[in-house]
């Protein structure tokens, strides 16, 4: 059940309050003063407090205050007899989720607390959701040569720098991606990704820069382009070698301006974007055949980082088929299989063209087709296709 704490120094409020909510089903606390309170809220988890704001000694906003130190995702509901706009203001301003006057109304105080269970719950349900999804795109490894990938990433990440990562298909420039943005000062923005192969050269303008109803003949209604979308965030343009020169272009103005126009449209929009590119061509041979445009190469690579392909960094299978094997039991809902030492020793003798998206399919066939324990007989019979 829900758990609410009341802070008030006036026993009678306390009781009254206390009988409403324990009515509704919720488990409440009591605290006299906002000492008492702070000592509480150290100790357990609310899922809201109910706090006065006249109090003898610490006042509630002063308890507010030291509350959002100690806990800072609950939500708080300030009660007082002598309250102004003023004073629900600097509540407000303080971090409380909502003020109501005394003797509070019984509907709008029991509306209040749901609200602000429901926020309270929200924030922790995002909480396990961004858990999971790091969890998803973390980055396994120890080598050297992933640990220099790292280490860039932790310079790289806290200033507005473009980047511009290169590797093979199936290396991992996405989680760099992802990584750099989950640590940068705009980690509370958006990150959107285009994936610059996978959309025709003709729609590509349309999908970064949005287009006006009526520019074209299929352009029923307005839309905004990836560069809106990612304002105030980050920008990940993935395989930008295969971008269209029109469109290589347009992107340049928006980094040396920081403003877009939509695809039949006349007005400048201002947009604060960091961008973040990859590809897997060699940019400087695309550069010399007239397929990619030197001054946004120039313009994109402020920061280099390369993402080695797994051969290079075989180290890091035993690791990462760990991994893989948690990640497929959760999504199975099962208990992880176990791998012999035979098995990972020969699984980091192959040759892993396809890189780290190609050994997680290959865990996922041995978790599929062997027994509770991954075998060497396992590997060598289902980690790649039979031929004929």
């Amino acid at each position: 059940m829900p758990k609410i704490l009341i802070v008030d120094d006036e026993r009678a409020i306390r009781y009254t309050l206390k009988e409403i909510l324990e009515f509704e089903n919720y488990t409440v606390d009591e605290a006299e003063d906002g000492e008492k309170a702070l000592q509480l809220l150290s100790r357990s988890r609310y899922d809201a407090v109910l706090c006065d704001i006249k109090m003898p000694g610490m006042d509630g906003i002063e308890v507010l205050e030291k509350a959002m130190e100690i806990s800072p995702d609950t939500p708080f509901i300030m009660i007082s007899a002598h309250g102004t706009i003023d004073t629900a203001v600097e509540a407000t301003k303080k971090g409380a989720y909502d003020f109501l006057q005394k003797p509070p109304d019984l509907n709008r105080l029991l509306v209040s607390v749901r609200n602000a269970l429901d926020k309270s719950s929200l924030v922790t349900e995002t909480k396990i959701l961004k858990k999971k999804i790091s969890k998803t795109y973390e980055m396994v490894g120890a080598s050297a040569a992933l640990t220099r990938v790292k280490s860039a990433i932790e310079k790289v990440a806290p200033t507005d720098a473009r980047v511009l990562i290169t590797g093979p298909n199936g290396s991992g420039k996405e989680l760099v991606a992802r990584a750099i943005h989950e640590n940068s000062n705009r980690s509370n923005g958006p990150l959107i990704e285009v994936n610059c192969a996978a959309i025709p050269s003709e729609l590509i303008e349309s999908e970064l820069f949005g287009h006006e109803k009526g520019s074209f003949t299929s352009a029923v209604k307005q839309r905004i382009g990836k560069f809106e979308q990612a304002n105030g965030g980050t920008l990940f343009l993935d395989e930008v070698g295969d971008m269209s020169l029109s469109a290589q272009a347009k992107v340049l103005r928006a980094l040396q301006e920081h403003k877009i126009t939509r695809v039949g449209g006349d007005k400048d929009i201002q947009v604060d974007v960091r961008v973040i590119a990859a590809t897997n061509k060699n940019l400087l041979e695309e550069i010399e055949a007239r397929h990619f445009r030197e001054d946004l190469y120039h313009r994109l690579g402020v920061i280099l980082i390369h993402v080695p392909p797994l051969n290079d960094r075989r180290e890091d299978i035993p690791d990462l088929v760990q991994k893989f094997l948690n990640d497929i039991a959760n999504d199975y809902g099962n208990k992880p299989k176990s791998i012999t030492p035979e098995a990972i020793s020969f699984l980091q003798e192959l040759d892993w063209r396809g890189n780290v998206r190609e050994l997680r399919n290959v865990v996922e066939r041995l978790v599929i087709m062997s027994g509770q324990e991954i075998t060497l007989e396992d590997a060598q019979a289902y980690a790649r296709p039979v031929t004929t």
